[in-house]
């Protein structure tokens, strides 16, 4: 239930990060939903992804942006890096990740894009790995003698740890004004957009290294219709294809007679049927 709207705020977020520190996995911890792919992989989030969580008293709209680049200039990494340029540019809000006890030069990459003049929250993740927490203290005095941090929360993503505090945080942030989208909104992208993205993080999760990023997915049909069993329920019927550069990326993904791209519709498979439950 949202409480008085002359009280009410929202406002749009942008999650920023060098890659692999974990953005993707806060925003989908923070929306309760699977909205953004996660790997281990650099590079996996090519779009700006919105998630939105509604609360009683704020509603957040997080765009979550891609891991800035600096190893290679290339042309999908130029593309990535104008798209978290842009998401700076037009947040109310920005939270920089990075990771509890490591800083290194493409941390202070993206951290020379903070903004001046809108609030920076630090969110230090995996500090619930650090065991002696005593640690941490001189880590984050570091960080904060080098940006005017509007606060800085030490979390973890992958178990939720904090992120309620960082949600505190950035609520009072946020401009006052009424929601933008429904209660039961958890993102902007349409399912077919989803299904696509999850594939796409099994096909690099299950086959690594090997395959470049020009790989993506596709989704040729997306056909629905309701459970004879479970009236309430919905059947789906998908579709998919897995685009690749070169017919020798086609066996990678494949695998031996099969077993790769059968794990990959296997895996995939679990996490849609979560997805079209929701």
């Amino acid at each position: 239930m949202i409480r008085d709207e002359t009280a009410f705020r929202t406002g749009s977020i942008a999650i920023v990060g060098r890659p692999n520190v974990g953005k993707s996995t806060l925003l989908n911890q923070l929306v309760g939903q699977k909205v953004s792919i996660t790997s281990r992989k650099a590079q996996t989030t090519r779009h700006r992804i919105t998630g939105i969580v509604t609360r009683s008293d704020a509603q957040f709209i997080f765009v979550d942006t891609p891991g800035f680049q600096n190893a290679h200039q290339n042309a999908l990494n130029k593309t990535m890096n104008r798209a978290v340029r842009v998401a700076l540019a037009d947040v109310d809000v920005v939270v920089f990740v990075v990771e509890a006890g490591k800083y290194g030069g493409a941390d202070t990459l993206v951290a020379k894009l903070l903004p001046l003049d809108r609030p920076v929250i630090l969110a230090v993740n995996k500090s619930d790995l650090v065991k002696n927490k005593s640690e941490l203290l001189p880590y984050l005095a570091a960080r904060s003698s080098e940006h005017a941090y509007a606060a800085i929360v030490p979390l973890s993503a992958k178990s939720g740890l904090q992120t309620d505090v960082l949600l505190d945080e950035l609520a009072r942030h946020l401009p006052i004004q009424p929601p933008i989208f429904g209660p039961d909104d958890y993102t902007d992208r349409n399912e077919r957009f989803l299904v696509s993205e999850i594939i796409r993080e099994k096909v690099f999760r299950l086959v690594g290294d090997e395959l470049p990023y020009g790989s993506t997915v596709t989704i040729e049909k997306f056909e629905e219709e309701p459970r004879t069993s479970d009236p309430s329920g919905r059947f789906c019927r998908i579709y998919a294809t897995i685009l690749v550069d070169r017919p020798n990326h086609k066996s990678m993904i494949i695998g031996s007679a099969g077993a790769k791209l059968k794990q990959i519709g296997s895996d995939a498979r679990l996490d849609i049927e979560r997805l079209l439950a929701a």
